[in-house]
């Protein structure tokens, strides 16, 4: 291969690879204007959902999951905050992704009352991910240890809102919390869904959510 050749092949790639991230699309939704307008879908008939506001925060408390009306989600990067409550073993909260249904989907996900816990071992406990109905959490804590979960950092308070971004590529995930350069979490994916359903997602306690951008 010349030099010419080489130069115009090497353009191209890089062309190519800016075009390819210029077609990202990146959306805000507004998740109080989404459940006025019937575009939330409650995965249980019963679950809760409430309006939220709480100073800049406009979003929603919410138990089960939530999905987003006719978004199929693939890869990208989802940002959102987060509130949990600071009672033991009863508030989870995090976004499920590539859904077929409540039984099948994979998810990111907090224990808050484990953020800033004097147990080391707890402390690693604070954020999992999980792909149901395969390898449920405690499938995946005792199997492979430490693997699919890990502390968070910086850690808030438990009943602190927090920010997260969630990187969900085509063969593993990485979650960020509170802007920080380095990850809380880094997995490999455990199935090969690449797209399905996406959705905000609790379980015990009601969750508070708010400013979610979703970036694919």
């Amino acid at each position: 291969m010349n030099y010419k050749v080489l130069l115009i092949a090497i353009l191209s790639m890089t062309l190519g690879s800016r075009y390819c991230y210029s077609q990202q699309k990146k959306v805000t939704y507004d998740i109080n204007r989404l459940l006025k307008e019937d575009k939330l879908v409650k995965a249980y008939p019963r679950q809760a959902v409430a309006e939220l506001t709480d100073g800049s925060k406009q979003g929603l408390m919410s138990d089960g999951i939530l999905w987003l009306k006719d978004v199929d989600f693939k890869t990208g990067t989802v940002d959102v905050d987060l509130r949990g409550r600071d009672v033991f073993q009863q508030s989870f909260l995090g976004i499920v992704f590539h859904g077929v249904d409540t039984t099948t989907n994979d998810v990111i996900y907090f224990r808050p009352f484990n953020f800033q816990s004097t147990d080391t071992l707890r402390r690693k406990h604070s954020v999992q991910y999980m792909t149901a109905p395969d390898f449920p959490w405690d499938k995946l804590r005792k199997e492979y240890p430490l693997v699919y979960e890990n502390e968070v950092n910086p850690s808030p308070p438990a009943t602190a809102w927090f920010h997260a971004r969630i990187v969900i590529n085509a063969d593993d995930i990485v979650v960020y919390v509170d802007h920080s350069n380095k990850p809380s979490l880094t997995v490999k994916k455990l199935n090969n869904r690449q797209n399905g359903l996406i959705g905000l997602w609790s379980s015990g306690l009601p969750g508070d959510f708010a400013n979610l951008v979703i970036t694919q």
